[in-house]
């Protein structure tokens, strides 16, 4: 019986001594080799980057948040006629509002949908770099709701216009912009990734606006997005985002984006 524990306790102890032995060796062969663990740490961060994320960061940095003081006019009616809430005749007062817009020339203008900046009294651009600038509204085109902006800076980033006449339905599609962006301090895009899901939409003139041969998208987009980009997988921009179709005033997956071509050709003529 003696004999028999003493075996059991030669087996355990030689287990334990293996044990130790094996960690010491994998410890010590981590301190002579470490380019192992580099390498498996260099692959997991490869499959995190793809074409997607590459997009995204070529684009980015000129995303812009525009944010707009407008006159609004304040007034109620009776059966009398139209007055202002406080007697007499309608009056002003300034309101804040936000969108988005994309700079597209390393000079400074930026591109953003003329809903976002009509009567405008003042216009400020924030990057994503936190830069702040006054910016000048250089013409606008209510018709097709295109606006040109100028700000003036140095070393600021741009996105390339690409092409919209080969777009493909199903491919990625990428929408970046500044929805709610005065509800959050930070200065970056939000990003929301979808398909393009159709092309060539028009639709009938409403508020004296024509939107012809639009992309349809599923990308979500939301309040502040307009005038904010539309990128396709090489991170070009294939679109400015302009509206949605909504009951609820909420993103439901039916974005629609005036095509880049369209876009320069207006730039062109402001």
């Amino acid at each position: 019986m003696k004999s028999t524990s003493a075996i059991v306790g030669a087996i355990v102890l030689l287990l334990v001594n293996a044990g130790v032995t094996m960690t010491l060796i994998n410890l010590n062969n981590k301190k002579l080799n470490p380019v192992k663990d580099t390498a498996q740490q260099t692959a997991i961060a490869n499959v995190r980057e793809n074409d997607v994320t590459e997009a995204v960061r070529a684009v980015e940095p000129a995303v812009v948040s525009i944010n707009v003081t407008q006159t609004q006019i304040v007034r109620g009616y009776s059966g009398f006629g139209w007055f202002d809430f406080f007697g007499g005749m309608p009056m002003e007062r300034q309101v804040q509002s936000i969108g988005s817009g994309v700079i597209y020339d390393p000079s400074g203008y930026i591109v953003t949908n003329a809903h976002v900046v009509n009567g405008a009294i003042e216009i400020k651009v924030i990057l994503p770099d936190k830069r702040e600038f006054d910016a000048k509204l250089v013409g606008i085109d209510d018709t097709h709701d295109i606006a040109k902006l100028k700000i003036s800076g140095s070393n600021l980033p741009y996105a390339n216009l690409g092409r919209s006449t080969d777009i493909i339905i199903g491919e990625w599609a990428i929408a970046l912009g500044n929805p709610y962006g005065m509800l959050m301090s930070d200065s970056k895009p939000t990003v929301s990734l979808g398909v393009i899901s159709a092309t060539n939409r028009s639709f009938e003139p409403q508020e004296g606006r024509s939107y012809r041969g639009m992309i349809q998208t599923d990308a979500a987009v939301n309040p502040g997005n307009s005038g904010g980009p539309l990128v396709n997988i090489r991170g070009e921009v294939i679109g400015i985002n302009t509206f949605i179709i909504s009951q609820s005033g909420g993103n439901i997956g039916i974005g629609f984006a005036i095509p880049a071509e369209q876009v320069m050709q207006i730039l062109l003529s402001l």
